[in-house]
């Protein structure tokens, strides 16, 4: 399907690795020219090789610590003019109210939920003014289900819900299109690592990880690339009439 994204600049947060990854390649696929943004240069560096093969686009790297809004500011700038923004930068650690410090919080919260909407003030305005963008923030399903557990995520994605949905209902008188993905489990290179250090300590072999995961629906978790596809579609003129949406993509968990 072709989903009439050709051409256009998809710059994506967090981009060199999981999702990120994983949605920059889909788009770069349906012809989209890339801007990659995270941290380590080296790891954007063998993410934009790995783009760049076999594709007929433009991938370019901005190494940026989100964190802080002169970064932010900073790739954006450099950035230059961007048809489809992906916010999709942070991991915000588990923990109760009380496992995780002030400094823990305001950390976690500093990349993720405040630098998605410095990133979304600091594109809006060039999208509104050319009365024609998407911006597109994976999110979380814990923003939904709210587990004690991860109290500091559960609470900064459903801020980050609220966030999508509000511009959302703005975005349309500008021309522009803000929708969310919340995933439920995936198979990043995170989750793995946290799923084969589980299985050391409950199965006494990190190498049985998968019987953890046997359980979710499919007998698995969901596969970056599926969050992917779902990232472009959303953000192609396909579904062009979609704003202020979430989509969750957890396999039917309630």
């Amino acid at each position: 399907m072709d989903l009439m994204l050709a051409g256009k600049r998809a710059l994506v947060t967090g981009g060199s690795r999981g999702i990120g990854r994983a949605a920059a390649a889909v788009l770069a696929d349906e012809g989209c020219d890339i801007i990659l943004v995270a941290r380590s240069q080296d790891a954007l560096d063998e993410t934009a090789a790995g783009i760049r093969a076999g594709r007929d686009v433009t991938v370019e790297t901005i190494a940026a610590d989100l964190s802080t809004d002169a970064e932010v500011r900073r790739a954006a700038e450099a950035a230059g003019r961007i048809d489809v923004l992906v916010n999709n930068a942070g991991a915000i650690p588990p923990g109760d109210l009380l496992a995780l410090d002030d400094e823990a919080w305001r950390r976690a919260w500093d990349l993720k939920l405040f630098g998605f909407i410095a990133f979304s003030r600091a594109v809006y305005p060039q999208m509104a003014a050319r009365r024609s963008g998407v911006i597109v923030n994976v999110i979380g399903a814990a923003g939904e289900h709210v587990p004690p557990s991860y109290i500091a995520g559960s609470t900064a994605n459903a801020a980050l819900m609220a966030f999508t949905r509000s511009l959302g209902r703005q975005g349309p008188t500008d021309g522009v299109r803000v929708v969310g993905v919340n995933p439920g489990s995936v198979e990043t290179e995170r989750q793995v690592m946290m799923q084969r250090d589980r299985a050391a300590r409950t199965l006494g072999d990190p190498e049985r990880w998968r019987e953890l995961t046997a359980r979710m629906p499919f007998g698995r978790p969901a596969l970056p690339a599926e969050i992917g596809y779902a990232v472009a579609f959303l953000a192609s003129p396909l579904s062009g009439y979609t704003s202020g949406a979430i989509l969750t993509i957890n396999g039917g968990v309630g």
